[in-house]
């Protein structure tokens, strides 16, 4: 297929990641049947206090990239990072991909080929695979791999279900939704080392209502590495803690019957965390049914702080 007339910008946001950062680049660089010039690469360095910035620009050098650009923002947090890469980017459309995430050597014309067969769409989600630095967690299973943004809905294209979105590791859109509906609200996400999140839930939620199409698509696929401390337990209840504060935050001008309809979810989770955990007894996975409860716990301690 000839991509040559399309535009696709891939933005990497990075906070101190001198350990996978190289990695992520040397991905990006070695993409097969489309040319330097189909695509952009946009480093968005978001005040890293390591060694991230010397590595980025050495990459760009020593590899003469002039696809690929390499920027500083000031204003912390994960939102200002990312709005700085779509006002820098050229692309008619906009990938995002986690600075500790790797893509498979066709990630590019497989965005590409979506969006060309697919002119109604305005986003994806592509497969999301953890990649453990050492053994999964004896806790996980399939409900809680968004801990650890991962996504596997199978491997159909499809239109994204009801009560799931894509997740920023690994996310594409067209230009024009940016025009549309605004950038990423940025009293949401990650700040530094905060675990909150919520940016792109809230995006997709305002595409949603703007009956715009989201689909998953898992030939966009990339590895994303999971580091041991991302599956100790204080970890865990921080970033559940980070996912009640971000809906909590998120809700906060909404409408009572916005409202309403939350609480309606978030008591028929409370019931599916009590089913699942009774399940996952029966199957004698302790772990993993206590800490789907413990999850849920302190996703409501964070709603209700």
């Amino acid at each position: 297929m000839n991509v040559h007339s399309v535009n696709i910008s891939v933005i990497v946001c990075t906070f101190n990641r001198e350990k996978y950062i190289i990695n992520t680049l040397e991905h990006l660089l070695k993409q097969k049947k489309v040319n330097s010039h189909d695509y952009e690469v946009i480093i968005i360095n978001n005040n890293s206090t390591d060694n991230t910035e010397k590595i980025c620009v050495s990459f760009i050098k020593e590899n003469k990239l002039s696809n690929f650009h390499y920027f500083n923002e000031d204003k912390q947090g994960h939102t200002f990072a990312r709005n700085r890469g779509i006002a820098e980017s050229k692309g008619m459309i906009i990938s995002f991909l986690d600075d500790d995430a790797f893509v498979t050597e066709n990630y590019i014309f497989h965005i590409f080929s979506f969006f060309n067969q697919h002119p109604k769409a305005s986003a994806i989600g592509g497969k999301i695979e953890p990649f453990y630095e050492s053994s999964k967690p004896s806790w996980m299973s399939k409900y809680l791999l968004p801990l650890v943004a991962a996504l596997d809905l199978g491997n159909e294209i499809m239109i994204f279900p009801k009560n799931k979105f894509p997740i920023g590791a690994n996310m594409a859109f067209r230009k024009i939704v940016f025009d549309n509906y605004g950038d990423f609200n940025v009293n949401l996400g990650r700040r530094g080392t905060s675990l909150e999140g919520g940016d792109e839930k809230e995006l997709f939620i305002r595409l949603r209502r703007g009956k715009e199409l989201i689909y998953y698509v898992p030939q966009v696929k990339v590895m994303h590495v999971i580091p041991d401390s991302r599956t100790k337990n204080d970890y865990i209840k921080n970033m559940a803690i980070g996912v009640g504060t971000s809906e909590k935050k998120r809700l906060k001008k909404s409408h009572l019957n916005i409202k309403f309809n939350r609480l309606i979810q978030e008591v028929l989770k409370i019931f599916g965390t009590s089913v699942l955990f009774i399940f996952y007894s029966f199957k004698g996975r302790f772990k993993a049914a206590f800490m789907l409860v413990k999850f849920r716990i302190w996703v409501i301690n964070g709603f209700l702080k």
